[in-house]
């Protein structure tokens, strides 16, 4: 199987013996054991009950006598709690018996629900269950944090793909495949916390916990549930029981199928209270063995309330006097599926219809024959990292770049040196097939070059990937799910960001194209598009869209008013005719914006760097000895050792023409964005400058206690007018002692955006927010196509 080649999958020992925290509870005579809460809706999500049952032990010798309290409480604004419900029941246990009991259910009127990334916000309640034993006291206590939320599935008749809903509404899944935190189960709250943050970042809403890799901890689905991403957790059947590999794996693995029920029971009971879990699979590109399979659909059946898409009306107790409380099922609530690929899934037979793992040309993710089935669970490609963290993780010799070797039909192979070759490299080109990527940009000089150039393959390589998915949204896919967003160990495959927790320009790229309402081109027919995935209709909205050429003038520009785009659709709008002009450049900028006419509020915003049809991109290479001046606004926040920093980076070359929209727009707070919830910029005039600038602090003073704040005014000084292409920041230490070469790079770090590009007079407001390791002075750099020897701006 050829996912099974990576080293990783040949770590020793990484499923047997204790490999996770052990930890020793004491308790009072009565324990609290595995509860499980289910939630069901009625009249449009209105009425809702929360069902749950738990078993408790008695472990001593004597009949207790006891009182099981429920209580769920909700957070309002500030920090206050709010009871929701509190219930108290008395119980009789037996000496040394076990038993289940179920509460009575609790009525909930129009609760906040839970919602996924970029459909709403994610509400959570506290839900704590105290057992009081007479004579004892307090014997034992639960909690745990639970959303309200109804999942459903189904094959989509019209494009054969699973569909999924949420509280009623579809959504369309884009997200990617995820295989461990960390190869040598170093597993932390505070990683899982950026891994996942880095997921939401990425404007994903699903990640598929791969069958090669585990159950994580609870804080992974703990911040899955604050985040919104939805789970598809798998159990553990991959190649290494398929009868494939090298050596040949057992095909009727795992070898003790009853261990592996016992562990399959506890992992459901484990993580069925979180909203965030969508699904249960049963392997990876293959189906468990029959018993093993058998056992997973009879313990995984749907309660009669969760079977059917439109609910009945009635109560549970209503349903049948036989039908039991859907909290006594082992889960009840999620679909069980198979294999990756069967039941709506790549092909839904199972036959190998997933991938491909390689690098594409842009315009083919558009096209009619790209992929044919309706939900592809794992599409790759390439995933080399900045140079900077090569160096931190190779020695020298690692840093030698591919030799291009041009083969007699034209395609040029890559050869990268054996240290990339054990890491699994993924080359930018595909003989016969793609035409090397990189080499569009010029041939590489050195590592920092080529990490340069292949960053600006990995931006348009993952945008053009969901956005080939997203314009057929509903008419031929209901979903994606790219191989791999992370790696659990330094390989320079498909990743969104390294082992080091550093993003590529990739993981903008998916940021970009996997906005809720996003504005972008279809690479194949040159039509702008408008995608709503939201549930509302956008109404009294505008697209500007303005080609930029190398001199820094503004050849083609037109704007589309009073437009509507219909909720959960993809609308072509207008052909983006430039190319068909006379004379047009051959290698030129397209921005695209897609704004509100009321107060000309962006609601998307969308970069492309464009050559000609059969074209390259060699003139940029030039174009990297521009100076634009660049005039940067820095606030900073500091708590503890938290810092949070708005960046406005202005582009200060001269516009070409002051009738254009694109300086009255302002970036408006999207849904979703989380941490990075932007202050509208208004760069009109000094005095609305500062009246942003106060408001902006007083936000954020209200939520730092305005420890220290820090205004800052950076100029970077040139001549020359355009566009300010691929500008990044990066964060570094400043500290005694550092040696020359040393990794100096402050990880991690969140940004709003970055690999971002500003046409002449444009502002972009950037968000930065990292914590700072003690007796460290955090220092920010801003590189770029144009701006490689990184200016230092704070």
């Amino acid at each position: 199987m050829r996912k099974l080649m990576l080293p990783f999958y040949y770590f020793r020992d990484r499923n047997t013996g204790i490999w996770d925290e052990v930890s020793i509870s004491i308790t009072g005579p009565v324990k609290i054991i595995d509860p499980h809460l289910v939630s069901t809706f009625f009249d449009g999500y209105k009425r809702v009950y929360l069902h749950t049952t738990t078993e408790l032990e008695n472990k001593s010798s004597s009949v207790v006598e006891c009182d099981l309290n429920i209580q769920v409480t909700s957070e309002l604004e500030g920090g206050v709690c709010i009871v929701e419900h509190l219930q108290t029941q008395h119980l009789s246990i037996p000496s040394g018996k076990r038993v289940q009991h179920t509460f009575p259910q609790l009525f909930f009127y129009k609760p906040n629900l839970w919602w996924p990334n970029g459909m709403g916000k994610q509400a959570l309640y506290h839900v704590t269950i105290t057992v009081d034993v007479k004579g004892h006291g307090e014997s034992d206590s639960w909690s745990h944090m639970y959303g309200f939320r109804k999942i459903e599935s189904y094959i989509d008749s019209a494009t054969g793909g699973r569909l999924f809903k949420v509280n009623g509404q579809p959504i369309f899944i884009r997200g990617g495949n995820w295989i461990l935190s960390d190869g040598l189960l170093r597993l932390s709250k505070k990683r899982y916390k950026t891994d996942i943050k880095f997921h939401a970042d990425m404007n994903f809403n699903m990640i598929r916990c791969w069958g090669g890799g585990l159950a994580e901890r609870p804080e992974f689905y703990h911040y899955c549930d604050i985040y919104g991403l939805l789970v598809w957790q798998e159990f553990w059947i991959t190649g290494d029981v398929d009868g494939r590999g090298v050596p040949v794996s057992n095909p009727n693995g795992p070898l003790d199928h009853d261990l592996f029920m016992l562990c399959a029971r506890d992992t459901v009971k484990l993580l069925r209270n979180h909203p965030s879990l969508a699904l249960w699979v049963g392997g990876n590109e293959q189906v468990p063995p029959p018993d093993i399979n058998n056992a997973l659909k009879d313990e995984l059946k749907l309660h009669p309330h969760f079977e059917s898409l439109h609910n009945t009306g009635k109560t549970v107790q209503e349903l049948s006097a036989s039908v039991k409380d859907p909290s006594n099922y082992l889960d009840g609530t999620r679909i069980y599926i198979q294999g990756s690929m069967w039941d709506g899934f790549a092909n839904g037979k199972g036959d190998f219809t997933d991938g491909p793992y390689e690098i594409q040309y842009p315009e083919s993710f558009f096209k009619d024959d790209f992929y044919n089935y309706g939900f592809n669970p794992e599409v790759g490609s390439v995933g080399v990292p900045v140079s900077a963290t090569i160096k931190a993780t190779m020695p020298p010799e690692g840093w030698k770049i591919p030799l291009f070797k041009k083969l007699p039909d034209g395609y040029v192979e890559e050869v990268p040196n054996p240290i990339w070759e054990y890491h699994k490299y993924i080359p930018y080109s595909k003989p016969g097939k793609v035409h090397n990527q990189i080499l569009l940009y010029g041939t590489p000089t050195d590592l920092n070059d080529f990490c340069l150039k292949a960053q600006l393959v990995n931006y348009i390589q993952y945008r053009a990937l969901l956005e080939g998915w997203t314009s057929r949204m509903w008419s031929k896919y209901t979903g994606v799910l790219i191989w791999k967003t992370q790696n659990p160990w330094t390989g320079l495959r498909g990743q969104f960001y390294d082992h080091l927790l550093d993003q590529t320009a990739g993981f903008y790229g998916c940021r970009s194209a996997a906005e809720p309402v996003h504005v972008q081109l279809n690479l194949a027919t040159y039509f702008i598009e408008v995608v709503n995935t939201l549930s509302e209709q956008l109404s009294d909205v505008a697209i500007e869209a303005s080609v930029w050429d190398l001199e820094g003038t503004c050849p083609y520009y037109v704007v589309h008013e009073k437009l509507s785009v219909p909720s959960k659709k993809t609308v072509p709008i207008l052909e983006m005719k430039y190319p068909k002009s006379k004379n047009p450049k051959p290698v030129y900028f397209l921005l695209l914006k897609l704004y509100k006419m009321s107060d000309y509020g962006v609601i998307s915003r969308n970069f492309y760097w464009l050559h000609l049809p059969g074209g390259d991109y060699k003139l940029l290479e030039p174009y990297r000895k521009k100076r634009v001046p660049l005039k940067i606004r820095s606030t900073t926040f500091i708590k503890g050792s938290t810092y949070e920093m708005e960046m406005h980076v202005e582009n200060k070359s001269k516009k070409p023409d002051s009738k254009s929209l694109t300086y009255k727009n302002n970036f408006v707070t999207r849904i979703g964005d989380g941490d990075f919830d932007m202050a509208s910029v208004e760069p009109v005039n000094s005095a609305a400058e500062e009246k942003q600038e106060a408001s902006l602090f007083q936000r954020i003073y209200r939520r730092f206690s305005g420890e220290t704040d820090d205004l800052q005014v950076s100029e970077i000084n040139g001549s020359d007018e355009g566009v300010a292409f691929f500008l990044y920041f990066s964060v570094h230490a400043s500290k005694p002692g550092h040696k020359e070469g040393e990794d100096t790079r402050i990880l991690p770090v969140h940004y709003s955006d970055n690999y971002f590009s500003l046409v002449p007079g444009e502002v972009m407001p950037i968000k930065i927010s990292f914590e700072v390791p003690p007796g460290v002075t955090p220092r920010i750099r801003l590189n770029g196509w144009n701006y490689h020897s990184g200016h230092k701006v704070y």
